[in-house]
């Protein structure tokens, strides 16, 4: 005779309903469980206000920052704690375990994919060009750019801006690398650049900075995601549930028009994951 196993009454629940535990209710994740462990989830963050930037007490701060934040908890996972690091220099930290993952400003793109795993797409914007006072030069786009070999064009070390801008046939004397975006702005308003490449949103306050901003209405619509290591991929699905949770319940609109005052909520909300960006990105 064989006996039938006796389950019990919370387990013969979950059997029956198929209900999945949640993260840390099931063989816990090596990534979360480090970061409980540590107390502490170590992010790369380069100074980029709105998006992230680290406070005169050293605190993560930004849209960037709140939104990965508000993930984080619902995965019970400690929030960020920043590490400060220059735009090239984040996706080999990530690969070096330097940190545990990027929230802070990196786009989508298919280069990038192979590489990393990022998260649901959290902003939506298109480059644009910080040009001196009235846009002597009168530049509209990277076009234009590419078209006027006297034109100096200041990019992010490593970002999808500089990539772009040599996809566009923009030649390689024509660029001034710089590390950051406000070495980007003093390059500009030095006079050793005609204009400074980088996202719609990412200077705020343009004209307070001695610029002025022109969106490329030519460059496609990009989105900055969280990036997480490959083998990570199981935490960044859980991620990207909260992300989805944060979506449906509106925290993420509130954060994202109440707080930080993007006009572009439309654009966002249309875009929902990696492939709406960099077809079989995963």
């Amino acid at each position: 005779m064989y006996l039938t196993p006796r389950l019990s009454f919370p387990v013969l629940v979950v059997a029956i309903s198929g209900y999945s535990l949640p993260i840390h209710a099931q063989s816990k994740d090596a990534l979360l469980a480090s970061m409980q462990e540590a107390g502490a989830s170590k992010a790369a963050i380069a100074s980029a206000a709105p998006w992230a930037s680290i406070s005169p007490s050293g605190e993560a701060q930004g849209y960037l920052v709140d939104v990965t934040n508000l993930a984080l908890k619902g995965m019970g996972a400690p929030k960020i704690s920043a590490v400060l690091t220059t735009w090239d220099a984040m996706i080999p930290g990530l690969q070096a375990r330097r940190f545990d993952f990027v929230p802070a400003g990196l786009l989508i793109t298919e280069a990038r994919c192979k590489v990393v795993a990022f998260s649901a797409p959290i902003t939506a914007q298109q480059d644009a060009l910080y040009v001196p006072p009235g846009n002597p030069k009168h530049l509209t786009g990277y076009t234009q750019v590419a078209q006027s070999r006297d034109i100096k064009l200041a990019v992010l070390t490593g970002s999808a801006q500089e990539a772009y801008a040599v996809k566009q046939a923009i030649q390689s004397e024509q660029l001034v690398r710089v590390p950051d975006i406000q070495a980007g702005i003093a390059t500009v308003v030095g006079g050793r650049a005609d204009a400074f490449a980088v996202g719609q949103f990412s200077v705020p306050n343009p004209q307070q900075k001695g610029v002025d901003l022109v969106v490329d209405q030519q460059a496609p619509v990009s989105s900055i995601a969280v990036a997480f290591r490959k083998e990570d991929v199981r935490f960044r699905d859980e991620f990207n549930k909260q992300i989805e949770a944060i979506r449906s319940d509106g925290a993420m609109k509130e954060l994202y028009v109440g707080k930080y005052g993007f006009p572009n909520w439309d654009v966002l909300a249309k875009i929902t994951n990696t492939n709406d960006l960099a077809p079989g990105c995963e």
